[in-house]
């Protein structure tokens, strides 16, 4: 399964951007996709992840601000971000996972920065 990212950019605090991962896959049964993001010296962390059973679960840090949809035929996942704030700053990857538990993430696209500046 290959995933592509596309979106990524800069933005000013409060702002907006919305990321794109395109899946070679049409089935999203059994299926669980999320984005994960990692600033430079920090771990890498979820944002959040939309399972096969169609249920969507965020970040603490991002809920109200960051919303998770999906498109199926061939599979899209999105994220829109709004009120963005400095510390969004990091590389978004997109993962899937071959489980509707979500795990292991074996699919990672390349990554799309995200800069949000004050």
């Amino acid at each position: 399964i290959q995933l592509v990212e596309s979106g990524g950019g800069s933005a000013q605090a409060g702002g907006s951007l919305r990321l794109s991962c395109a899946a070679s896959r049409y089935d999203y049964r059994g299926f669980c996709m999320a984005w994960f993001r990692q600033a430079p010296g920090k771990e890498r962390e979820l944002v959040g992840q939309f399972d096969g059973d169609g249920r969507i679960t965020y970040a603490e840090s991002v809920k109200g601000r960051f919303t998770i949809s999906q498109d199926n035929g061939p599979i899209t996942l999105y994220l829109q971000m709004i009120d963005l704030k400095p510390e969004d700053t990091a590389m978004y990857y997109c993962a899937a996972s071959p489980n509707s538990w979500c795990a292991p993430w074996n699919y990672w696209g390349q990554g799309t920065q995200v800069t949000v500046s004050s």
